[in-house]
């Protein structure tokens, strides 16, 4: 029977990570980020629909757009997030005659209004400080840009309170690591 895994955490936690170290072991990785840039091609109809709304996908614009109005994020997440949950849907059924495991990788797994049904959440978490730290390094994002992203996402202690693994990763690679090869067999069903 197919084991399904919900990964989540804020932004620049290190649910990427993660992910990739959980494909290692064998799980298939549906990353809804991934889902969301191809369904938005401009050559899509949900493109075509956040076009005609943004008059942009160019994702930069898009981010400085409804990051600093709540209003035009409802309106992307409402363009978007039914698109991105039917083709979740989809891969998930074409899964299921499988023992393996599905790693349902998605930022907002806790705050959006559909639920998953997933037979564990896995939340990947670090304080906010240095989630901040690596959008600026790593993704170049003024901290004005970071905190305004942070704050568009539900905070950490109800991320948390919503999780049965909690992985964090404040510390080296090696220690998320030997936090997963803990966890695995739990995540896996093993």
């Amino acid at each position: 029977m197919l084991r399904v895994v919900g990964l989540t955490g804020g932004i620049a936690s290190g649910k990427s990570t993660v992910a990739d170290m959980l494909r290692r072991r064998g799980a298939v990785v549906i990353d809804a980020d991934a889902l969301a840039r191809e369904l938005t091609r401009p050559d899509t109809a949900v493109g075509k629909g956040v076009e005609a709304r943004f008059d942009t996908l160019d994702r930069v614009r898009l981010a400085e757009i409804v990051f600093s109005d709540p209003e035009a994020l409802a309106d992307l997440n409402r363009l978007v997030h039914p698109a991105v949950r039917t083709e979740i849907l989809r891969r998930l059924e074409a899964l299921r005659a499988d023992d393996g495991v599905a790693v349902l990788e998605i930022p907002l797994l806790v705050e959006s209004d559909t639920a998953y049904e997933v037979d564990v959440v896995v939340v990947v978490d670090c304080p906010e400080e240095i989630a901040l730290a690596r959008l600026v390094a790593a993704r170049g994002m003024t901290e004005r840009d970071g905190r305004a992203r942070m704050a568009a996402q539900v905070g950490r202690s109800e991320r948390l309170a919503a999780a049965d693994v909690v992985l964090s990763n404040a510390g080296s690679m090696d220690d998320l690591r030997e936090q997963v090869d803990h966890h695995w067999p739990a995540m896996a069903g093993l």
